[in-house]
């Protein structure tokens, strides 16, 4: 079943912002580029700690990467492909999003 988690539009472009899972499953996030959005569990794959210290802060300072706060390792946008810190070569865990009617939905 489908979830609408925000509008397109809550996203700053270049951002990214978090959402609390219910079921206890962990906590997810969604990065915006553009007119479409990327989502990923919010999980380091090095330090399986959140990516975020400071809430809803995910990208680095040019917000080409996404970036982990705990040890700087950087992640394409794109696909959660580890590019550079102690963790390259993995992945960020991917969420099934989609944009549908300027809403951002969880598949």
């Amino acid at each position: 079943m489908s979830r609408v988690l925000c509008q397109l539009e809550d996203i700053t472009d270049g951002e990214g912002r978090g959402f609390e899972m219910d079921g206890g499953g962990d906590d997810i996030f969604v990065v915006r580029r553009g007119e479409r959005a990327h989502g990923y569990v919010n999980v380091c794959p090095h330090a399986a700690s959140p990516l975020d210290w400071v809430e809803n802060q995910f990208m680095n300072i040019d917000k080409s990467h996404i970036m982990c706060a705990t040890h700087g390792a950087e992640f394409r946008i794109e696909d959660g492909f580890c590019v550079q810190g102690p963790c390259r070569g993995k992945s960020l865990a991917p969420v099934a999003v989609t944009v549908r009617d300027g809403h951002v939905v969880l598949d």
